[in-house]
């Protein structure tokens, strides 16, 4: 049981940890255009998301993948720059439920997976059953993820009839100020990247 929670804690922290802020960046812009009456929708994504997340992990535990690191650490921001300027594109025309976004959800997800993998892989012996701490993990992540998210559509719904911002204006504010931090860590994990390649 002591396995299950530090497990479980670790993978919660380290989403929540301020070094891991990509992560969280990426979160905001997955469900900024979203609103609580949309929760199923929010679950789906949040979910499918993690799916995609944990079987990367997985795959990369058990040596099944091997995955350049660079290459990881510059498709998250992109992913997060990707998904950041369809929602400042689509604004309120955003599907739902189309399945084209949960289908980003899930590679975005596996590739946020691999990026946990050399962390994961440092903490997990050989001798230790990494399927069961995998699951752990994961756990602890989806609820980090969870707790984020509620924030965010809590936010929503304080901070717009506040300060009378439309639903509109918020996505773009919010994904505005996404990109902005984004990218800088594009090109800083840019040079690394590129120089592997050659």
């Amino acid at each position: 049981m002591n396995d299950f929670f530090f497990y479980l804690n670790l993978g919660f922290s380290h989403v929540l940890d301020i070094n891991a802020y990509d992560h969280i960046l990426f979160l905001i812009v997955l469900v900024v255009s979203f609103s609580f009456k949309q929760w199923k929708n929010i679950l789906w994504l949040v979910t499918v998301f993690t799916l995609g997340h944990t079987l990367s992990l997985a795959l990369s535990v058990y040596k099944i993948i091997d995955v350049n690191s660079a290459l990881v650490e510059f498709l998250i921001p992109l992913t997060i720059f990707l998904t950041a300027t369809k929602n400042i594109f689509s604004g309120l025309k955003t599907n739902s439920n189309s399945k084209v976004l949960l289908l980003f959800s899930f590679c975005f997800g596996w590739i946020h997976g691999l990026g946990f993998s050399n962390y994961f892989k440092m903490i997990v012996t050989e001798t230790d059953l990494k399927i069961i701490k995998l699951i752990e993990f994961s756990l602890g992540i989806e609820l980090a993820q969870i707790a984020i998210v509620i924030f965010i559509v809590a936010l929503y719904h304080l901070v717009t009839p506040i300060f009378k911002i439309s639903k509109r204006d918020w996505i773009f504010v919010i994904s505005a100020i996404v990109i902005g931090i984004t990218i800088p860590l594009l090109f800083e994990r840019y040079d690394p990247f590129v120089s592997q390649l050659f």
